[in-house]
């Protein structure tokens, strides 16, 4: 977990899932994936599309939740979709879960001008089977 510090009023849904967006996009570059293309906008997914090693496909989805929800959760029907998605696609598939709460007040709504902690486990690899 880490704090990112943000400008005072609540934030929008489509800024936590763009803050979402942003650790996972870091850790992605930072770890060699190469973007083919990148849905930033809430209800898109998958939200990157990435080649790894010049050869193999990658789909990742990002969800984006405030405490007390788990990050790890998602929902069944919707990863489904996704599977499929994948497999017509020849594409592997991995799930980034990003959890935020305020730093002060875990109970309170994110804010910007307030530091917010991240809570972000890695990148999961979603199997196929459906």
């Amino acid at each position: 977990m880490f704090c990112l510090s943000l400008h005072s009023m609540k934030l929008s849904l489509q800024e936590m899932h763009q803050m979402g967006m942003n650790v996972v996009g870091k850790h992605l570059q930072e770890n060699d994936y190469e973007f083919l293309a990148v849905k930033s906008d809430l209800g898109q997914s998958p939200q990157f599309i990435c080649l790894k090693n010049e050869k193999e496909l990658f789909f990742v989805l990002v969800r984006t939740v405030v405490f007390p929800r788990d990050p790890i959760a998602y929902d069944q029907r919707w990863m489904n979709k996704m599977k499929q998605h994948a497999i017509d696609n020849k594409a592997r598939l991995l799930y980034a879960g990003i959890g935020l709460a305020d730093s002060n007040e875990m109970m309170s709504e994110l804010e910007k001008g307030k530091e917010s902690i991240v809570n972000y486990q890695g990148l999961l690899e979603i199997s196929l089977t459906i």
